[in-house]
């Protein structure tokens, strides 16, 4: 399957990606996302980055021992963290010469036609100016995203996002490089999934449960992301995010990840 002609791409890096186990930023792997992203953009794609990572980044830089468990804390943090992660993208893609804008977003915004129609149109403004929009939620008040009953995760809103801006491709960037039919961490032998042409309930119980232990998503929320995006028309890759090199790969047609194939007469 070749992607070389996708021309607007919605990519979301979780927080297990951009950090480190102890909290801190995986500088590495951020500033070549962020340079692979950048070169992408210079040859006349559209990029949308949703990026998880705010309160991950907001436990590192205040040297927590743990992730709190405390909405209010949580939201904290995330005004931390996320001041701290757009430093640091401003900064990364500023090196290669493309500018960004931050857009946090909550599940009430995009449900609503007017404020949801303005959100489209700022999208369209900053792809015409020649601008890469980050993409988040916003933890510092979207309480139920907190708990877990707003857009639930990044995974689902990267899925929204693709939808609001007419994407023809997203891309999960996760710490697992697809879907296994057995967890890969408990069997050696687990096959991975290159293709997904429909997902049904076989399809969901591979997925299992959660690969980190600091973002809020699992494999499951991935499949989710995906069955909403490919019904919307937007062919999905569930791949590894630890080389984003591997997005050219993709993009160039090679097997990577799993690529979730968007319903037939949707694009």
């Amino acid at each position: 399957m070749n992607n070389f002609q996708s021309r607007r791409i919605v990519v979301k890096v979780g927080t297990s990606t951009l950090t480190y186990e102890n909290g801190k930023v995986n500088l590495r792997n951020l500033e070549k996302l962020c340079k692979v992203l950048s070169d992408l953009h210079n040859s006349g794609k559209q990029i949308v980055l949703v990026s998880s990572g705010a309160i991950g980044v907001g436990v590192g830089k205040l040297k927590l021992k743990e992730r709190p468990k405390e909405t209010r804390q949580k939201q904290a943090l995330a005004a931390v963290g996320q001041c701290e992660l757009m430093f640091l993208y401003d900064k990364f893609f500023g090196e290669y010469n493309n500018y960004v804008a931050q857009i946090l977003l909550t599940k009430d915004i995009v449900l609503n036609e007017f404020s949801k129609q303005n959100v489209v149109n700022t999208f369209q403004t900053l792809f015409e100016m020649g601008i890469i929009p980050i993409v988040n939620e916003n933890d510092t008040v979207a309480t139920d995203e907190l708990i877990g009953a707003n857009f639930g995760d990044n995974d689902n809103l990267s899925a929204i996002v693709a939808d609001l801006v007419g994407a023809d491709l997203l891309v999960i960037l996760t710490d697992i490089d697809g879907l296994y039919e057995t967890d890969p961490r408990n069997d050696p032998n687990a096959k991975k999934i290159g293709i997904v042409y429909h997902i049904d309930d076989k399809i969901r119980e591979m997925a299992g449960g959660s690969v980190s232990n600091r973002g809020t998503g699992g494999m499951a929320t991935k499949i989710t992301a995906a069955a909403a995006a490919t019904a919307a028309g937007i062919n999905t890759c569930v791949m590894r995010g630890d080389d984003p090199d591997y997005i050219y790969k993709l993009l160039n047609g090679e097997p990577i990840g799993t690529m979730f194939v968007a319903e037939e007469g949707k694009i």
